[in-house]
């Protein structure tokens, strides 16, 4: 069992693994929000954020300071590897970014939850409520990537960069949101085929909200229509943002964000 204990790192708490990792978090408990008459019903929401991004990003941000005004409890952390979590990051894997996602659900939020996954956290998200159907209520996904490792990694790679990942066990992808490379690991790739989702129906049967941008170069938004064909649920709505890069964070891309968590959350509530 994960446990919690404090480590001065600025309002970062540490939830520690049971292997010795430190997974970094914020969390807000809705007796600490502002509002107090809705903390009863509201359900919490946790961010899960995207492939080597960390949760100090606009999304993250915008969801916690909307949660806070409305007495909503919130959760957003770093898997291991990512911000101010420990670990490297190219140790990790779908796999065990998944189990930080249910670490974090488990030890760190009451109740019903809706999930919030951005790009590769739109996989996580949905690992995290197959594994906990109980505990989701509900799931958002941004620009959301299932089995991008194999669709949008492996099967994308020339015979050199297959070569080289063989050869080598890592291969550094050249990034457009930075100077640093993307580490590509074999073993993430590897691991990545034992939780493939998109090749059969996904039992999932909450409400599930998709935001894609349709200009979107690293996650094609045909894979969020897609990914609503197979949820087995049959509430499931795709906003489609013209001309909408991967990021979507953008001041209208956060409002419209925040819009979906409060119509989601009162539907659930």
């Amino acid at each position: 069992m994960a446990t919690e204990k404090t480590e001065n790192t600025g309002a970062a708490r540490i939830l520690a693994r049971p292997d010795g990792a430190g997974i970094a978090y914020h969390r807000t408990r809705a007796d600490e929000s502002h509002s107090r008459d809705t903390k009863a019903t509201l359900p919490g929401i946790v961010f899960l954020g995207g492939f080597m991004s960390d949760m100090t990003g606009g999304k993250a941000l915008a969801l916690e300071t909307h949660a806070k005004a409305r007495g909503q409890a919130f959760v957003r952390f770093d898997y291991l590897g990512h911000g101010a979590s420990s670990g490297r990051f190219e140790d990790g894997t779908i796999g065990r970014w998944a189990d930080d996602a249910v670490a974090v659900l488990d030890n760190l939020s009451e109740g019903p939850q809706i999930l919030v996954g951005s790009s590769m956290g739109g996989w996580i998200m949905l690992l995290a409520a197959l594994a906990r159907p109980e505990r989701v209520a509900g799931l958002i996904g941004i620009a959301a990537a299932p089995d991008f490792t194999q669709t949008l990694m492996w099967d994308a790679f020339g015979p050199d960069i297959r070569a080289a990942l063989r050869r080598d066990g890592i291969y550094r992808q050249p990034s457009d949101y930075g100077e640093a490379p993307y580490p590509i690991t074999l073993g993430l790739i590897e691991d990545g085929r034992q939780h493939l989702i998109m090749d059969k129906p996904i039992p999932i049967t909450c409400p599930v909200r998709l935001i894609h941008g349709t200009a979107d170069g690293d996650v094609p938004y045909t894979l969020s229509l897609d990914l609503m064909d197979k949820l087995e649920s049959a509430d499931v709505e795709v906003t489609l943002v013209k001309d909408g890069g991967h990021r979507l964070s953008e001041p209208q891309d956060l409002a419209r964000l925040t819009r979906a968590a409060a119509a989601l959350s009162g539907q659930v509530a």
